[in-house]
């Protein structure tokens, strides 16, 4: 039969990890998973559980059938040695009673043979019941049960009678092994059932607080790897106060984290090919822009001769930034072309162009001085800071209160083989809550109409230079810190 969309000669998700097999217990139950394998360990060990019990319990059955024997002998023997003669019928009828082949007692001052079948064979070994330890009957009750000779055994034990002081029986070591035999085979078989009963038990006491917890785990991760971008195939938390409980919280929390990072990279794709057809666009129209002002530049006009220059700059810069913002999305940035550069003419063409110089509310300070010089990428290290720059401006504006003191600051010191430059704003600064992910692409922007993109360009341009760049948090406003070292 076919499956609609699953394509025929594969298997699917959940049988693909189990090799295709499904056994006659069931999804979930086969002999080769976690409910088989409990199921044949908890035999197991319910069986190892009897066998330790079985040990000591047939060493004892062994020395209380030895003990018994000698007792109905001994007693017997006794009173029939009162009579002193013993009549042959009562001799075969305490050995038959009793097993033995032949049966004497010990009274101190003689020792009697009350009965004693016609032929007796080798003795093939003794056992002393007054001198019999635990180790000793466990060692002697598997001598016995793997005996295969047809021999006797000697037993002697302390004699019941107050005159008798011991007992003296020989039995043939096959009537032992029989009823020791048939004590195992009944162990065995109460053992069987106590394992199954125990085994089920436990087996479905686990698999209904493990295993079936494991396995909706397993499934509720094949349901959200079919398409994780669906925050509705989260699982959903039953509840328990365990570990099995905590897993699900975190396996929640994982399975919304993705969720939405795999959304939001979706809405990154979508605006990423927006922004590339837009880019496309733009560029054309700024190219029609710098032609349209180079015609200017011949007009004879003071203001246009002297404007026109700064302008097509400008311009300039802005079809670079429409290129760097494709391979930005294209995670790569063009490797710097580092050259010798006065970073205090960088700062003054940062002025111009964010219209610093003649500002009526926002104050620009270019502290840097004026013989400082910087190894870097002119066009790159100007982008750094104008977006700082920018940054700080944009704050500043959106102060409504005319008391308020509106003031950026560039500056520069070198130290060593590097220079460190700072541009620092008497702003609101910087939200506690977007700190973390300042320098993240996208969730950096605080302000209104803001992308986040500015500080994360930053960033990575100055990881180019091998270069970084942090917030100081100890200064009022917003104060960034740039580390630029020179080529090694």
């Amino acid at each position: 039969m076919k499956h609609e969309g699953v394509p025929q000669g594969k298997a699917e998700p959940s049988e693909a990890r189990t090799g295709g097999v499904r056994s006659f217990w069931g999804r979930g139950y086969r002999l080769g998973g976690l409910s088989g394998k409990l199921l044949i360990l908890t035999i197991l060990f319910v069986m190892l559980a009897e066998v330790s019990i079985y040990v000591p319990s047939v060493a004892n059955f062994r020395n209380n059938w030895l003990q018994d024997r000698l007792t109905t002998a001994g007693v017997a023997a006794s009173v029939l040695a009162e009579t002193n003669t013993i009549a042959p019928r009562l001799q075969q009828e305490l050995l038959r009673t009793t097993g033995a082949v032949a049966i004497s007692l010990d009274q101190g001052t003689r020792r009697s043979l009350i009965a004693m079948e016609d032929t007796v064979p080798v003795v093939d070994f003794v056992v002393d019941m007054g001198e019999m330890s635990p180790l000793r009957s466990i060692l002697e009750s598997f001598r016995t049960l793997a005996y295969s000779g047809d021999g006797l055994m000697r037993v002697v034990g302390k004699g019941q009678m107050g005159y008798v002081k011991r007992v003296d029986i020989v039995l043939p070591v096959k009537l032992l092994q029989a009823d020791m035999l048939a004590f195992s085979w009944r162990i065995l078989g109460l053992s069987l059932v106590i394992s199954i009963i125990t085994a089920t038990l436990v087996y479905v006491s686990l698999r209904a607080l493990f295993v079936r917890p494991l396995q909706r785990l397993t499934e509720s991760m094949d349901r959200f790897a079919e398409t994780p971008e669906d925050s509705s195939r989260v699982i959903k938390i039953s509840g328990r106060q365990d570990e099995l409980g905590d897993a699900e919280v975190r396996l929640a929390a994982m399975e919304e984290a993705l969720s939405r990072a795999l959304n939001q990279k979706q809405r990154l794709a979508d605006l990423g090919l927006a922004v590339s057809k837009i880019n496309h666009d733009l560029r054309n129209l700024l190219a029609s822009a710098q032609l349209f002002l180079e015609r200017l530049e011949h007009v004879p006009d003071p203001t246009v001769n002297r404007l026109a220059p700064k302008i097509l700059a400008t311009l300039d810069r802005a079809v670079g930034y429409t290129q760097a913002v494709m391979s930005y999305g294209k995670a790569q940035e063009e490797a710097p072309k580092r050259r010798l550069i006065e970073l205090r003419r960088v700062g003054e063409d940062i002025a111009d162009v964010l219209g610093l110089t003649e500002h009526a509310a926002v104050t620009f300070e270019n502290r840097v001085p004026e013989d400082l010089e910087i190894d870097a990428d002119p066009e790159q290290i100007f982008r750094v800071l104008l977006n700082l720059c920018r940054n700080a401006l944009q704050a500043l504006e959106a102060e409504k209160d005319d008391t308020l003191v509106r003031r950026i600051i560039l500056d520069a010191e070198r130290q060593g083989t590097s220079v460190q430059i700072t541009v620092a704003d008497t702003g609101p600064g910087i939200p506690a809550n977007i700190r973390k992910a300042l320098f993240k692409a996208f969730h950096s922007g605080s302000k209104q109409g803001g992308v986040g993109l500015g500080l994360a360009i930053a960033a990575e341009l100055l990881k180019a230079h091998g270069g970084r760049i942090e917030l100081d948090e100890t200064k009022p406003g917003a104060c960034f810190c740039i580390d630029l070292p020179d080529r090694s």
